[in-house]
Formats: structure tokens, C-alpha cells, sequence
């Protein structure tokens, strides 16, 4: 037995489209299948993205903070904000990262002394079309602190049929699943509950081996137990 000795399988949106169709037990025929097709595509790219899926495209940001400065751009790319520290000595044997907390708006609205100034300790991510980080204290001089964060970035879109995805391969299955359930609401109606059952199994199946997977410590507390002698 000969193996092929190749791992360069890769799937362009023609070819998710064409199993789906199949999957769906019908054929593309026409330019307005292709069209209908893409745009189920790249709405399921949009649901995977709120359902946070696409780990693979986490980018990590470095943004120079600017004295009295409280917010500052993410790009319309941007999903959310993972994680974020505050580096001073950037680039020195004495660099530190400092961890920052998240707040929600109504905790960083209810902040008293918005123009404090000092080293960052929170941040709120206001997730407007064009979101923007704001951090709080204000930046006490500028080239001071540097701010380091990982962002969940968007998805390139499908758009010409020989596009390939922005999707690892162990994803793929759950790629085809899920396109071949969206085009069975508009072109499949008897296969819907299958196609729906597969590509939530597929789903599960991806979005489990994607985690992360770190070792976990649990150490009890004895500060709210009492002893009776």
C-alpha cells in the first residue's frame, strides 16, 4: 500500500457549495443558485462568529497609549476583546505586563473621576459598528504604557467561487453541514431536521477539539469554615 504523502486537502466555496446542493439531493443549475448559495455562506460565517467559534483568527494588537487619551479604534474587523494587559519598559530586560479587568458600560459610566490619570487598570470594549477601546485610568504620558490585547477578529468572506475559506481543516465537515442546512430552508424543506441534526453534531464535535486546553488547580478555602470543639 502506497499513501499519498500529501495533507494539502482544501475546499474552495465552489466545492462547499456543490456538496451542499448534493447534500440537499439537488444540483447547481444555474448563476442564481451559486449567488443564493454564497450569501448563506456568509451568514453562517457571521453566526459562527457570534457564537465564537473562529478561535484561529485571534490577533494579538499593540497599541502605544497616548497621554489623556481614553479611547482608541479597533477596526470594524474586530469581533471582541479576549484579553488585554498593559506593558511598561516595552522592549527592555525590565518589561512587565499587567493584567486589566473588563467592565461593563454601565460600570465604566458610573466611574466618578473619568479624567484621573495614571496606569490603565480597565477597559471597556463599546462594541459599535466601528467598536473602539476605552481604558480607564487616562494614560498619565504618552509612550508610558503599551496596550497588549487579543482581539477575535471577522472571517474573510466568501466571495468568488474559487476563494478558499479562512477555516482550518478540521472544520471543514461542519462547513458543509452547516451551508447544506441553510440552503435546505430555501431549497430543501423535507431535509431540514436532518441536515439541522448533523450540522449541530458536526458543530459540537469542532467547537469541543477547539478549545483550549490547560491544566486546571482547585484549592479549597477554609476561611468560611468553623470549627466546633
Amino acid at each position: 500500500m502506497t499513501i499519498s504523502g500529501s495533507t494539502d486537502f482544501e475546499l474552495d466555496v465552489a466545492d462547499y457549495i456543490e456538496e451542499a446542493f448534493e447534500r440537499c439531493g439537488i444540483e447547481v443549475r444555474t448563476g442564481y443558485d451559486l449567488k443564493t448559495a454564497q450569501r448563506s455562506l456568509n451568514l453562517l460565517l457571521a453566526d459562527w462568529a457570534n457564537r465564537g467559534l473562529n478561535r484561529w483568527t485571534i490577533a494579538q494588537t499593540t497599541v502605544s497609549l497616548i497621554k489623556s487619551t481614553e479611547a482608541y479604534s479597533l477596526g470594524t474587523d474586530t469581533i471582541d476583546i479576549l484579553s488585554a494587559v498593559v506593558r511598561t519598559n516595552a522592549g527592555t530586560s525590565n518589561q512587565s505586563d499587567i493584567s486589566i479587568s473588563r467592565v461593563s458600560r454601565d460600570a465604566f459610566l458610573s466611574i466618578p473621576s473619568k479624567l484621573t490619570e495614571g496606569r490603565p487598570t480597565q477597559f471597556y470594549v463599546d462594541r459599535l459598528i466601528s467598536p473602539s477601546l476605552k481604558i480607564w485610568p487616562l494614560p498619565d504620558a504618552s509612550s508610558k504604557y503599551t496596550l497588549v490585547f487579543d482581539r477575535l477578529t471577522r472571517m474573510d468572506d466568501a466571495d468568488a467561487s474559487q476563494n478558499t475559506l479562512e477555516v482550518p481543516f478540521r472544520f471543514y465537515p461542519c462547513l458543509a453541514a452547516g451551508l447544506a442546512y441553510y440552503l435546505s430552508m430555501k431549497r430543501a424543506p423535507d431535509r431540514i431536521q436532518i441536515l439541522k441534526a448533523v450540522y449541530e453534531e458536526e458543530f459540537e464535535r469542532a467547537a469541543a477539539e477547539d478549545r483550549d486546553r490547560a491544566s486546571l488547580s482547585l484549592t479549597p478555602s477554609r476561611d468560611y469554615y468553623s470549627f466546633i470543639s
